[in-house]
């Protein structure tokens, strides 16, 4: 014999409340999830600003939040590319790149020598090791001057 359970239906202000208490959303971003939900009753745009009064969602928190997650592993132009996909404003954008650009030939040093054991032979490594770089969000700039260092200089 199968039981059922009468489980009521969520509300839409406890879905937001459960996203929320697992990680930070940007305002976009969680409009988005919880819009295949919402019903022509609910009003979605007015909960969210509701959440923003009462500070529960911050695109703030959210942009700090992806930047330390991002900061070790990416350069700031695929921080800002993923912030500017969920929503996030341009002024708040500007301040995550600022935090992140003055380490970014470190962290791109670092990086690179996590994935390659010595610097590229020929042009077609050169141009493999660089397109690694750039898909973690370096700036060309700080992948030539890591491209073209000495062994020694990299380490």
């Amino acid at each position: 014999m199968k039981k059922t359970t009468n489980k009521p239906a969520t509300s839409l202000r406890e879905r937001a409340l459960a996203h929320l208490a697992r990680r930070e959303y940007s305002y976009e971003e969680l409009l988005h999830k919880l819009s295949s939900h919402a019903g022509e009753e609910d009003n979605l745009p007015a909960l969210l600003e509701d959440f923003k009064q009462r500070g529960w969602l911050s695109d703030t928190r959210y942009t700090e939040q992806v930047v330390h997650a991002r900061k070790g592993r990416y350069g700031y132009l695929r921080v800002a590319h993923e912030l500017r996909q969920h929503g996030v404003s341009d002024e708040l954008i500007s301040q995550a790149v600022a935090e992140m650009a003055p380490d970014e030939l470190e962290t791109a040093k670092t990086v690179y020598r996590k994935k390659f054991s010595q610097p590229p032979q020929s042009r077609e490594e050169w141009a493999k090791q660089a397109r690694f770089l750039q898909g973690r969000g370096f700036s060309f700039e700080v992948i030539r001057r890591v491209l073209s260092n000495s062994p020694e200089d990299i380490e």
